[in-house]
């Protein structure tokens, strides 16, 4: 049977282990603050440069160090996750988040932005990431089931981006930028508290670690000699532009075109309302079908949808029907990627190969966030930046077709057979 048509489902055993349902509802809580309180910031944008007097690129550059963090520190958090526990790395990072909120709400200029906003928030985001959150669940969830459930503890992050982008409005609108993000450093108190719900262990004889027992660099060395992986890597890249351009310039591009601040705050959390059901669905197909042509169908769905957002006259309905389509494809991308990664590489060291491609994603969300804003701030419009963006989207549809996929927890001997 071709890989155009439906594979058989992976092999599962008979039951899930004990305690997996703590394992998934902690993982989707703490998704839900770390990416939904981060899926808000593009709120901040327009208020903190009138404030402050910076252009548009300062934030840009904030968010984009933030991502670059995330991404270059994503292996480590991976290595110290698959060593130590993700609990006690989750914890770290909601700590170190909460504070960076803290200090951001203090930031008088340039520097302190992007010191606090960029620099100690992105250190803790880089602990509290999917990797580390996916490697948990991946380790005691059974291969059939596997992109089910990362796709629920995924659709976490989007119900975040619901709840609480309407909530930063409102908290801007109440207070002022500063106090709102003191009060979101709340979140991280409670996702402090919820890592702890993440140290079960997997059941060998129910959910099996796939993957040879070596050491963590031996693993890295082995996946990076296949471009398979590296494809991967790519097209998550795109992934990152994508969301982080989105998520941080949305909000700033509707207002210029004309809508309200209540109108772009409610595509901006539609995107996360959507996105639930997005990543469920996408989630529940990698069991039936090439975790590879999901990936293309979401890519190719969104360059269409960025040609409308860049090219149509703009109205509060188009900005909402916007929302909801981005939202459908919003993280649709991660759980067959992680897939993917866990099918071909096994699940031994999931959080530490997947944070390599996590790394892919941060760099394209660093460029999204910051080069968007730089290309406004030196043309006055992001009509390059929409057109970068659908270029991707094709690039992301096609990357992947080379690739492979090898039945579950067997290495391939040839990356793109």
């Amino acid at each position: 049977m071709s890989e155009s048509q439906r594979i058989d489902p992976e092999v599962s055993e008979r039951s899930l282990p004990r305690g997996v349902m703590t394992v998934l509802i902690c993982g989707a809580i703490v998704i839900t603050l770390g990416m939904g309180i981060r899926q808000s910031f593009g709120i901040f944008l327009k208020p903190v440069t009138a404030d402050l007097e910076v252009g548009r690129q300062v934030f840009g550059l904030a968010i984009a160090l933030q991502t670059l963090l995330t991404g270059l520190l994503g292996p480590v958090a991976g290595m110290l996750s698959d060593r130590f526990g993700p609990q006690r790395v989750i914890a770290a990072g909601a700590s170190i988040y909460g504070v960076g909120l803290v200090l951001t709400g203090f930031a008088q200029g340039p520097g302190s932005l992007i010191l606090t906003l960029g620099g100690v928030v992105g250190l803790g985001m880089s602990l509290l990431t999917l990797p580390v959150v996916l490697g948990a669940v991946g380790r005691v969830v059974p291969a059939r089931s596997r992109g089910t459930a990362f796709g629920l503890v995924t659709a976490g992050g989007s119900f975040g981006q619901f709840a609480m982008v309407p909530g930063a409005q409102a908290l801007v609108t109440a207070f002022d930028w500063q106090s709102a993000f003191m009060l979101l450093s709340i979140g991280m108190a409670v996702a402090f508290a919820t890592a702890f719900g993440l140290a079960h262990k997997s059941n060998a004889a129910s959910a099996p670690v796939e993957g040879e027992d070596v050491s963590a660099v031996a693993a890295l060395t082995r996946a990076g000699k296949h471009p398979a992986y590296w494809l991967l890597t790519l097209s998550f890249f795109v992934c990152g532009f994508h969301v982080s351009f989105v998520a941080t310039h949305l909000p700033a591009y509707l207002a210029d075109r004309g809508i309200s601040a209540s109108v772009a705050a409610n595509s901006l959390a539609l995107i996360g309302f959507f996105n639930i059901f997005g990543s469920y669905i996408f989630g529940a197909l990698c069991s039936r079908y090439a975790k590879k042509y999901l990936l293309t169908t979401i890519y190719a769905s969104r360059a269409v949808l960025f040609v409308l957002i860049a090219t149509l006259p703009m109205t509060p309905t188009l900005a909402l029907v916007f929302g909801a389509v981005m939202g459908f494809l919003w993280l649709g991308t991660v759980p067959p990627t992680s897939g993917l990664v866990a099918q071909l590489f096994g699940t031994r060291y999931l959080a530490t190969l997947f944070g390599v491609v996590f790394m892919g994603h941060q760099i394209g969300g660093f460029l999204g966030a910051w080069f968007a804003g730089y290309l406004f701030d030196t043309t006055g419009s992001y009509q390059i930046a929409w057109t970068i963006s659908i270029a991707l989207g094709v690039f992301g549809a096609l990357v992947l077709l080379p690739v492979g996929e090898a039945r579950p927890g067997r290495l391939p001997t040839a990356a793109a057979s």
